[in-house]
């Protein structure tokens, strides 16, 4: 999944990967003929006296260390650079695919988990790129590179070289798989820990008002020890790492200087050959040691992609036919013939064969008791899911067979929790409507009863509003939520329990502004109250996702015992006569 992934992001840089690819073999000539120089300087200046030609070679060797830091500057910028816009590309995809699920997508991988995946996996592989290209793509060649100038300083001594790497290789080996699964657990947990701060951080009223914050910050902690234990577990074994690299280097060296040293006192090799075998040494344990700091990062980078790329797989349920419908061909119609819904690995669907049609300048109201389907069948119309069978209309054409944003311009959706985003009164607003002015927004306040307390705030319009819309009330953002649909002027209004934050009076006062800006529009109400829904031109009522009563109020009063037992509970025998 890694490569897969890399291969697919990083074509476009292929330029920038094939330059950092000349420089890092550039920088790596230039580090394996130093230490030839300095056995020159050794053997032919130093040993024989020739202060110019140790003025001479050292001049040269100060010319290639200055191409040596020309070259990683700017294997550097480009290394950055390329793993920097791989981030970016890859976070770009994961939320392009994500803004395409549907409802039931979202649910399956959580929102904390998907939040984990475009940031913390993103940076992993991320970090994997950049540490690549500005290590990993050297090491090889400046390891195979000094073991060839060692055996062409002294064969003899080179074997050292086939027991020391294979040594470090193994117990590298281990380490690394030791580790992987250890950060597969870390990115989990990371998940965890996401998922609990998120629910304790908007459920934080719930649970102080229920006493519960030692139980939560009990359970916060549980996760939060856990991922502590999983981490201070990697860095154990991360630090192990360095002292059995630095261990092997310092043995090597040791070996080198015992053998080496009988071999020049011998006089089959010469002093500068040793220091040169010295340094080609080190230069190719550390390439080891510069290749084994990615095993720090590509367990991890392979437990991100893997993450990442199931995201990027994951297909729609809700897909857009090829052709579809880009006009309605009759706007407000509203209709289900036979929808049942079922919910992944449900035993039992929530909806069963619900079948009605709604036209324009109607209100259809939709009443049942907690658990009897009214917010899925709303969430049917927009397509936030897709019925299991059946068939849901909007604007005369099956929603299956009309593009999605077709059939979403001409719907308003006011859900049942109102969310509002960080910015102003008039930015939300405008969320659904970017032409609308400032009259508009200013109607549609009016008609959504919000103006007096917009008017109050600092700003007006262009008040702040906090993420979620947390400095306000909850019956301000309802309202600010109706506001909204109004200033989209869609052809379907969908109020999904809209009303329930508003007290009786401003409930009239807002349905009765809400009549003469709807009646060309179809509008479904979704309610528990039951003041609220007596006047719509068709009721239906839901009792364990079927329909068992449609009608106007009067006439389920008369025909089904479910509507007036729902009525009764909340009204008088008096108010229900009157």
């Amino acid at each position: 999944m890694l490569l897969k992934l890399l291969r697919t992001v990083l074509r476009p840089y292929k330029g920038a990967i094939y330059l950092v690819l000349i420089l890092q073999a550039i920088n790596a000539v230039t580090t394996l003929y130093l230490p030839t120089l300095n056995a020159d300087i050794i053997d032919n200046g130093v040993s024989q006296g020739d202060t110019a030609y140790i003025w001479r070679t050292g001049g040269v060797m100060l010319a290639v260390s200055l191409g040596q830091v020309i070259c990683a500057i700017v294997t550097t910028f480009y290394a950055a650079r390329t793993a920097m816009s791989f981030g970016r590309d890859v976070r770009d995809r994961v939320f392009a695919q994500v803004q395409t699920f549907s409802a039931r997508e979202v649910a399956r991988f959580g929102a904390p988990s998907l939040i984990t995946r475009t940031t913390n996996d993103v940076q992993q592989i991320q970090m994997l790129v950049l540490m690549g290209l500005a290590i990993l793509i050297s090491a090889p060649m400046i390891g195979i590179g000094g073991v060839i100038m060692a055996l062409r300083h002294d064969v003899a001594l080179s074997g050292l070289l086939l027991v020391i790497i294979p040594v470090l290789a193994v117990l590298l080996g281990l380490v690394m798989r030791t580790m992987s699964p250890l950060f597969r657990g870390v990115q989990e947990t990371t998940d965890s820990v996401n998922r609990v701060l998120r629910e304790q951080i908007t459920g934080v009223r719930v649970i102080r008002a229920f006493v519960r914050d030692r139980f939560e910050a009990e359970r916060f902690d549980t996760v939060n020890t856990r991922l502590r234990g999983l981490n201070i577990r990697v860095g154990r074994l991360f630090s192990l790492m360095f002292p059995v690299v630095m261990l092997v280097m310092n043995l090597s060296s040791v070996a080198v200087l015992w053998f080496g040293g009988h071999r020049v006192g011998a006089g089959a090799m010469e002093p500068g050959s040793l220091v040169a075998f010295i340094a080609y040494l080190m230069q190719i344990l550390m390439a080891v040691m510069m290749a084994s700091m990615m095993l720090f990062f590509l367990p991890r980078a392979q437990v991100s992609a893997d993450r990442i790329t199931k995201v990027l797989d994951t297909q729609t349920s809700v897909t857009q036919a090829e052709g579809a419908l880009t006009t309605l061909p009759n706007p407000g119609e509203l209709a289900m013939q036979g929808a049942t819904f079922r919910y992944p690995r449900a035993e039992e669907p929530v909806l069963h064969d619900v079948t009605f049609q709604a036209h324009p300048g109607q209100t259809l109201a939709i009443v049942g008791g907690t658990g009897s389907g009214k917010t899925t069948l709303l969430k049917l119309i927009p397509r936030l899911f897709d019925a299991t069978s059946g068939a849901v209309l909007v604007g005369g054409a099956d929603v299956k067979d009309a593009a999605l944003q077709t059939v979403w311009e001409h719907i308003g959706y006011v859900p049942q929790t109102p969310y509002l985003f960080g910015g102003t009164i008039a930015s939300n607003l405008r969320f659904g409507n970017q032409n609308a002015n400032d009259d508009e927004l200013w109607h549609a306040l009016d008609i959504a009863q919000a103006r007096g307390f917009v008017e109050e705030l600092d700003g007006g319009l262009e008040a702040e509003v906090a993420q979620g819309g947390t400095n306000l009330s909850g019956g301000q953002r309802q309202r600010l939520a109706i506001a909204r649909a109004l200033v989209r002027k869609p052809s379907v209004f969908l109020f999904d329990d809209s009303f329930s934050a508003l007290d009786f009076a401003t409930d009239a006062k807002l349905r009765a502004a809400l009549g003469p800006v709807t009646q060309g529009a179809t509008v479904v109400i979704v309610a528990q109250r039951v003041s609220t829904i007596m006047g719509a031109d068709q009721i239906l009522v839901l009792e364990a996702g079927r329909i068992v009563g449609a009608g106007t109020h009067r006439e389920l009063m008369k025909t089904c015992p479910t509507y007036s037992e729902i009525v009764y509970s909340q009204l008088s025998e008096e108010e229900v006569a009157a």
